[in-house]
């Protein structure tokens, strides 16, 4: 379980193709931090680290998370969102967010507001029933609010601070963002829809 307060950024220092697998080494200051066998969101996806060597962590992508999220896109040099999982002793910061990526959007528009950015996004339709005007959204891994939100796109605002901490700054119009969608409105639509069968 994560909040969606990015901690640091990684960078991707190799990719190895196994199969239908992909293996990735990413450098961060928190990788020599890290234990086999933990949890950390990486741009947004849980991920489980494998192996620590000095400032490198490695991690393994099966197929299906190559196929629902933007990590088939992810090579050498990518800018990569890093959150440690949540600790239940402080602050609930974002919101909570599993790394569990819902579907991929499409940056269609940015725009520089004088001292802040906004990013409108498209996502497929199906999911219009999980997003609320003001409500909780994660994108690359990073708690964010909704607005202007639409059957197929919604905007969300950056201020400087996570601008210059994270990889958003690197998001450009056409690029994948992986999405997930509020967990509690997960929740709420799952029980009723049961409750109207």
């Amino acid at each position: 379980m994560f909040t969606g307060i990015v901690e640091t950024t990684g960078t991707i220092k190799s990719v190895i193709t196994n199969g239908t697998n992909r293996t990735f080494w990413i450098e961060s200051s928190i990788s020599p931090l890290l234990k086999a066998d933990q949890s950390v969101s990486h741009s947004g996806v849980c991920l489980t680290v494998e192996e620590i060597n000095g400032h490198q962590h490695r991690v393994t992508a099966i197929d299906e998370t190559l196929q629902k999220t933007n990590l088939k896109n992810w090579k050498t040099g990518s800018l990569l969102n890093l959150e440690r999982c949540l600790q239940l002793n402080g602050r609930l910061d974002g919101h909570l967010v599993q790394g569990h990526v819902d579907a991929t959007g499409t940056c269609v528009k940015m725009k520089e507001k004088d001292g802040s950015w906004e990013f409108e996004i498209n996502y497929p339709g199906k999911f219009s029933g999980l997003i609320i005007e003001k409500g909780s959204v994660c994108l690359n891994g990073i708690s964010l609010t909704a607005f202007d939100v639409k059957k197929k796109t919604f905007r969300v605002a950056i201020i400087p601070y996570t601008f210059n901490h994270t990889n958003i700054k690197e998001l450009k119009k056409g690029d994948l963002v992986n999405i997930e969608f509020d967990m509690v409105g997960k929740y709420i639509i799952n029980n009723i829809s049961k409750l109207k069968k």
